[in-house]
């Protein structure tokens, strides 16, 4: 295989806005608003030159919605777990899970609820 085997992921909200200002204030970013008419996406910067895979918010009436049990895990990479996690709750957010080591070769991880409700998990190497 020439590339990690995740090419996109789309992350269902129900209030664009509030999902762009909750992920932008705890992961420190800048998220790009595209209306499609029914379909409103707001994407994750991507790196080309980079390794891994890149995304977007997305919010359609009929085929998007969020859960906080249901369906795949999105594991987002930041530099430390518990200082990602701080700001999950200010941001409208809540902690499911603090900072856990997986184990010493594969790092860290933590469990939050987004502002839209989707159970979501955070990774770093520290």
């Amino acid at each position: 295989m020439e590339q990690n085997f995740v090419g996109w992921f789309e992350i269902p909200v129900r209030d664009m806005g509030r999902a762009k200002k909750f992920y932008e204030s705890v992961l420190d970013i800048e998220i790009q608003l595209n209306d499609m008419h029914d379909l409103k996406m707001g994407w994750f910067p991507f790196a080309p030159e980079k390794p891994g895979a890149s995304g977007s918010l997305v919010y359609h009436k009929d085929f998007y919605e969020p859960s906080d049990s249901k369906g795949v895990m999105i594991y987002l990479s930041c530099g430390d777990v518990a200082v990602t996690l701080d700001k999950i709750t200010k941001a409208g957010g809540k902690v499911l899970q603090e900072k856990k080591q997986i184990s010493p070769d594969h790092g860290y991880m933590g469990l939050f609820i987004d502002s839209e409700g989707n159970r979501m998990a955070l990774h770093s190497r520290q």
